[in-house]
This record gives C-alpha cells, sequence and structure tokens, in this order.
C-alpha cells in the first residue's frame, strides 16, 4: 500500500479519460475509501446518467453532483471520480482545488471516443452525435476549468489504470 495524500485526490478531466478506473486502482494501493459520482447518482436516483439527463436536464444533474461531491467528503472518501462536466459548475473550479488534490487525467477525444463506444448508449452528451468531435467541442469548452481547478495533469493515453494511478502518485508526491 502507497502512503495516503494530505486530501482527497478528486479526479477530473472527460469522459472516457478514466477516472472510475483510475480511482478504483487509487483507493486499493491507498487502501481508502472511494466515490465515483457517477455511481452515485445512479444509487441515489435508481436511474441511468442517460434517464437523470431526459427526465430532469443537465443542469439538475450537475446539481445533484455538487450534492454527491459534499457528501463524498463528508464520509471520508480518499479518492473521488467526478463527473467529466463538474468543473463547469460555477465556482466548482476553486472549490475543488482548495478541498482536494486535483488531479486532471488528460485524453485525447479520439481516445476518449474509443473508450466509450462501448457505452455510447448511457452517454447522453454523445447522444445523436459524432462522439469524437463533440468530445473535442467538450473539452474545448472545459479546458480552461480542468485547468483552474488542477494541481497536476497526467495523460491516460497507452496507459493501463493501474499505470495512471502509479503516475497521479508520483507527480503528487513530488508537489508537481
Amino acid at each position: 500500500m502507497d502512503e495516503p495524500v494530505e486530501r482527497p485526490i478528486a479526479l477530473v478531466g472527460l469522459m472516457g479519460a478514466g477516472k472510475s478506473a483510475v480511482a478504483r486502482a487509487l483507493g486499493e494501493r491507498l487502501g481508502t475509501a472511494v466515490a465515483d459520482l457517477d455511481a452515485m447518482a445512479v444509487a441515489e436516483t435508481g436511474l441511468d446518467i442517460a434517464e437523470l439527463f431526459e427526465r430532469e436536464g443537465e443542469a439538475s444533474f450537475r446539481r445533484l453532483e455538487g450534492v454527491l461531491f459534499e457528501r463524498a467528503l463528508a464520509s471520508g472518501a480518499g479518492v473521488i471520480a467526478c463527473g467529466g462536466g463538474l468543473v463547469v459548475e460555477p465556482g466548482a473550479p476553486g472549490a475543488l482545488r482548495a478541498r482536494c488534490r486535483v488531479v486532471w487525467l488528460e485524453v485525447e477525444p479520439t481516445t476518449a471516443a474509443r473508450r466509450v463506444a462501448r457505452d455510447g448508449a448511457s452517454r447522453p452528451l454523445l447522444a445523436g452525435v459524432e462522439p469524437a468531435a463533440r468530445l473535442a467541442e467538450l473539452l474545448a469548452a472545459r479546458r480552461s476549468a480542468y485547468e483552474e481547478a488542477a494541481h497536476v495533469r497526467v495523460s491516460t493515453e497507452e496507459r493501463t489504470p493501474g499505470e495512471v494511478a502509479g503516475e497521479v502518485l508520483r507527480v503528487l508526491r513530488e508537489g508537481a
């Protein structure tokens, strides 16, 4: 088991960056609880993400993410896999940065599109559009928020979740 970091680790980035898988790998290495905000939303509502978007809309979903983020912090989670759009909420980048060690898991839109192809139906922001192009748009729109929130960046390109987790711990230890 690796030594823990001083504050929870929050993973941000595009869908398909590997936030959920890397969070699990980090949780195992650190021996700490993991909170996956998307999974928490599904458990809380009994609806999958696509159904939540359809019934409640994106703005309502983002508010729910904020509530779940607070719950994850209160529960003592050591690693939090944030939804890809959590950073777009007003004040979210600063709040994330102040309360967590924020890691932006970077991924190229084409790689992310390939990774999410298996579950595209559950990705409401990709419904009816060309995934790589839409992910490039989302990245362009969110880039400044990811930059504002992140203490460090780690590429997930051509790496397993375990390799990414190791790199996350390395760069956090170095204080980069």
